[in-house]
Formats: C-alpha cells, sequence, structure tokens
C-alpha cells in the first residue's frame, strides 16, 4: 500500500511541477522518513530545483505547497492524506489519514505470507557462494555467522524478485587437504601403538582422532602393515568426503541447504587452468618475470600484480579461484556474491581485477566481509583456534541454544561488525532475549485471536476499519507498512540486519499498544478492528521470521 501511495504522489508532484514552465521535471524521489515527525513521505523535488532555477530551496517547496494541496482534492489519493507539509531546508512532507493506514492493513490481508514480497528484482540470476569451509574440520562459529547470513539474504533477494541460488564451494584440494591426510594417518599410527611426532601444522583436534578410528575401521586395519598399504590419496579422500558429511548434516540442521555444490577438483583441473592462463597470455593478461607467470591485476585497481603460476610450477590459489569465477559467469549469473572471512581483505581487488580479465565489470562480483563473532560463556569469552582444535563448533552452539536463537543471534549486528554471542542470554525465556521477545509475541497475538473467538465469537475484521485512531494504533500501522522497503533495502545493500532490527521494532510497537490498548473492549466493532490490527502485526512478524529461517510459535 505504501508503494501505490508513493506511486500516486509521484505523478501529483510531477502534475504540480507544471507551474514552473519550461522545465523537465527531474527524478522524482519519495523516501519513507526515520522520524515519523516528518511524516510518511518526503519529497526532496524543491531541492533539485533549486539547482535548476537557482532559488531557494524553501522558497520553490512554499510556492508548490498550494498547487499540491488543489490537487490532493480532485485526486483518489487525497483521501489518503491529512496534510502537506514544508520543512526546511526544502522538503515536501506527507502526512497520513487513519483511512491511509487502514490501507496497510488491507494490503497485509490480501497478500498474507506474500506480504513484503516484490517483483524489484525482475528475476535477474544471483549467485551467493558463502561457508565454502575447506574440509578439514567441523564448521565453526565463524561459518555458523557466514551461513546465517548468506541463507538470509538468499531468502531477501528471492522474496524481492530475483532469481537467487546459495552455493558452497569445495576446496578439496591442496596444501590444506594434504594436511588433512597427514594428520589422520598420523594419529592412526598412535592407535596402533606407533610413536609418531605429530606434525606441528597438522590438525590437532580431537575429530582427527575419531577420523583415524573411522578410516581404519573401514578399511579393515588391524595393524601398521595394514595401514602402510594404504596409499597418501586414501587417507586424504577420506577426510574429504567425512568431514564433507559432517558440514552438510550441520548445515541441514542449521536450515541451510544449498542449490549449488561445487568441487575445486572438478571445474579448476589443469586443463581448465592451462586453458585460462593460454587465454590470458593472449590478451596479455600476463606476463613472465623471476621465473613465475603473473597476472596484471594492477590494471583494474590492484595495488600490484599477482602470481598465478609459482617457478615451481606450482598454482597460487587465486588461479583456480579465478577459473571458478569463470564458471560461475559461464552459467548465466549477471552478479556474483562471496562472502568471506575478515582475512580475506586483501583478496578483493585481485578478485574483482580477474572478473574484468574476464570481460566483466567490476561490479558484477561482491565480496562480503563477514567479521568474527566471540563467545561468552558465563561471562568469559571462549578462545577458539582450528588448527589447536580449541574452537566452538557451529553443532555445539546448535545444541545448546537451538536453531532458532543461534540463527538470530548471528544476525545481531551488521555482517561488516564485530559480534560478541552471548550464549547465556541466548537461552533465556524472557524479554532480555531478542528472538525470544519476537517469538512471544506472535505467540500472544495468536492466544489472544483464539481466545476472543473462543470465548466471544469475534473474529479480526479485515476490511471498512473506522476506529483505530489511538496513537499507538497508528505507530504500529505505520511500522507494518514499512516491510516492502525493508526488504528491498536489505538487497540492496546486501545486508539482512535491517529485518532484524524491523522485527524487533515490531515486536515493540505491539507491546506497547498491548499495554495501552485494550483489545478485547466492551466496543465490539473495536475489538474485531484491534484483532484485525494485530492479525496484520502476527503475518508480518511471521513473514519475517520466515525469511531470517526461525520458526514462528504459535504457543510459548
Amino acid at each position: 500500500m505504501f508503494a501505490d501511495i508513493r506511486a500516486q504522489l509521484q505523478d501529483l508532484i510531477k502534475e504540480s511541477l507544471k507551474i514552473f514552465d519550461g522545465i523537465t521535471p527531474p527524478g522524482i524521489l519519495i523516501d519513507v522518513p526515520a522520524d515519523k515527525q516528518h511524516g510518511e513521505f518526503s519529497c526532496n523535488v524543491a531541492l533539485q530545483l533549486s539547482r535548476l532555477l537557482r532559488k531557494n530551496p524553501l522558497a520553490l517547496a512554499e510556492q508548490l505547497l498550494p498547487r499540491l494541496q488543489e490537487l490532493l482534492k480532485t485526486k483518489p489519493v487525497g483521501v489518503k492524506i491529512a496534510r502537506i507539509e514544508v520543512k526546511a531546508p526544502g522538503f515536501i512532507n506527507f502526512y497520513l489519514t487513519p483511512q491511509g493506514f487502514c490501507g496497510v492493513l488491507y494490503d497485509i490481508f490480501a497478500q498474507k505470507e506474500n506480504y513484503g514480497h516484490c517483483g524489484f528484482g525482475e528475476n535477474k540470476k544471483f549467485c551467493l557462494e558463502f561457508v565454502s569451509a575447506n574440509p578439514t574440520g567441523p564448521l565453526t562459529v565463524a561459518h555458523g555467522r557466514q551461513a546465517a547470513v548468506g541463507d538470509v539474504l538468499v531468502n531477501i533477494l528471492q522474496a524481492v524478485g530475483f532469481s537467487a541460488k546459495r552455493e558452497y564451494y569445495v576446496n578439496d584440494e591442496g596444501n590444506q587437504i594434504n594436511i588433512l591426510g597427514r594428520s589422520i594417518q598420523a594419529r592412526a599410527r598412535q592407535a596402533l601403538g606407533q610413536e609418531v611426532d605429530f606434525p606441528q601444522d597438522a590438525y590437532q583436534g580431537e575429530y582427527i582422532r575419531t577420523m583415524a578410528g573411522e578410516f581404519m575401521r573401514r578399511h579393515h586395519i588391524k595393524t601398521l602393515g595394514d595401514l602402510d598399504k594404504q596409499p597418501d590419496a586414501a587417507f586424504r579422500q577420506f577426510g574429504v568426503s567425512y568431514l564433507m558429511d559432517v558440514i552438510k548434516k550441520d548445515l541441514e540442521d542449521f536450515g541451510v541447504h544449498f542449490d549449488i555444490w561445487s568441487y575445486q577438483s572438478k571445474i579448476a583441473h589443469v586443463k581448465a587452468i592451462e586453458a585460462l592462463l593460454s587465454e590470458f597470455r593472449k590478451k596479455e593478461f600476463v606476463y613472465d618475470g623471476e621465473g613465475a607467470l603473473w597476472f596484471k591485476s594492477t590494471q583494474w585497481g590492484d595495488d600490484k600484480d599477482r602470481v598465478v603460476r609459482k617457478s615451481d610450477g606450482q598454482y597460487t590459489y587465486l588461479t583456480p579461484d579465478i577459473v571458478y569465477h569463470k564458471d560461475k559467469f559461464a552459467r548465466g549469473f549477471v552478479r556474483i556474491v562471496n562472502i568471506l572471512g575478515p582475512d580475506h581483505h586483501g583478496y578483493i581487488p585481485r578478485i574483482k581485477a580477474a572478473a574484468a580479465a574476464l570481460g566483466h565489470s567490476v561490479d558484477d562480483l561482491d565480496i562480503l566481509i563477514v567479521q568474527l563473532a566471540t563467545i561468552y560463556r558465563n561471562g568469559k569469552e571462549v578462545s577458539m583456534s582450528t588448527r589447536r582444535g580449541e574452537f566452538i563448533s557451529l553443532r555445539e552452539v546448535m545444541d545448546e541454544v537451538g536453531r532458532d536463537a543461534a540463527r538470530f543471534f548471528f544476525l545481531m549486528r551488521q555482517a561488516s561488525a564485530h559480534l560478541e554471542f552471548d550464549l547465556e542470554l541466548a537461552k533465556k525465556q524472557s524479554p532480555e532475549n531478542p528472538v525470544y521477545y519476537i517469538q512471544y509475541a506472535h505467540a500472544r497475538i495468536h492466544s489472544i485471536i483464539r481466545k476472543a473467538h473462543e470465548e466471544q465469537r469475534l473474529s479480526p475484521k479485515t476490511r471498512d476499519m473506522k476506529c483505530l485512531k489511538q496513537p499507538e494504533e497508528i505507530d504500529l500501522m505505520r511500522k507494518l507498512g514499512l516491510l516492502p522497503d525493508i526488504l528491498i533495502g536489505c538487497a540492496r545493500t546486501l545486508e539482512p540486519f535491517s529485518l532484524v532490527r524491523y522485527l524487533q521494532e515490531v515486536a515493540a510497537a505491539f507491546h506497547k499498544f498491548y499495554d495501552t490498548c485494550r483489545v478485547l473492549d466492551e466496543d465490539k466493532e473495536l475489538s474485531s478492528e484491534r484483532l484485525g490490527l494485530i492479525g496484520a502485526v502476527q503475518v508480518v512478524l511471521a513473514n519475517g521470521l520466515k525469511l531470517l529461517g526461525v520458526s514462528a510459535p504459535e504457543k510459548m
């Protein structure tokens, strides 16, 4: 409904600009002010005109005001606008009538689970690659935060009309996988009684011992002689397969379902890499130097050129990544988003340069850096180191606080900001816990509506509302009307935090309304309308929680 009113106001303003002869109207932008004192809609067209007409923007806005007020009397949108005000330095602000606000509720009743969805994305193909943890250990809380951010972003992008896919890139080759294989082999030898100096660079978590035992069980290994018959590749392949099963199960239980699983061994194999380097050499994007092959990444803004093939003939990690991105673009994605950890800042300019070398705009590829999460238990920080085996896994967090709280808490700050995850707070069933606070509002509404129907035979009213005029009712409707804009904003910025904050604000507005306005009143008409209002709140909360991958319980 807000979108319809915005479109009608744009037409209204465009018509009012005819008082300025010979002026081509600029693009008319209508925003929703953060402060309700500035109305439900605000337009800066007078500030834009001031540059064309060389006049004071406030004076231009005041000149437009009478014409706008006159036009409103003849337009359908007029019954939805209570007043128009001009504010310095030249903003034109529009305030809705209660009838205008009720239109928000009618939209929610009509669209139900689709409220907030739109065609903004025009079905453009988006690929979000996230988590993509090397299969060298269980998923950590850092991976958990990336999983929550990526999964919710895809949900939001799909809701606003993009064709968005989730992709996991499995790095099943390279030095880390070699170390994994050696780690499993060393633990197996120890388990068979051989004294082995465990490699310093090896993975030391208890899970390696478990994997070594499972490797021996599957291969019927009873002696060191049996173990010696196993090639090094067997340990590597087993390690990747075993840990990928663990990772997939963790993600499944976390509510993250990837559409695409890509493997480095299948995409960035030697033949594909050499074909890419040959192509780059023909285009003079690479050159020889110091015995190595260099990629001219400075040609597209990188601070220095990058080695793609070392002097010993080995490829750097950048080389298969370029092949992988070539593959993604070849699959028809017009926008690629990689979600990475904070140790990848230096990676951004070189992979963007690669996208440009592949013939795409650097804006077709986005790199989102998700900062780490610090876990607190009983007020104390839990230290984490994957290599030393001292870390909290995503599985442990899910087991301790539940999937809903885990997902929500990972999203409670902007992805670019460090997150403090309080395990004790996440387990509390009280208003202090933000996810409980929102879920409780949803369950409470369900209880009220059920009670009204069972005890008073009252049902929520869904049209012709005339009684909702109290400030708390207006504030609640205003908040509900913002969901479509919130989702589009999240899609534009590739940041889901605004939805988290919005749902907290909706829940707070509902609780304030409930504490002030009696829902089941002696006035049956008023009660029915208020039941309709809170029913709309329930829809918005349920829709928002679904996008977050969090349940919306009917009882708590």
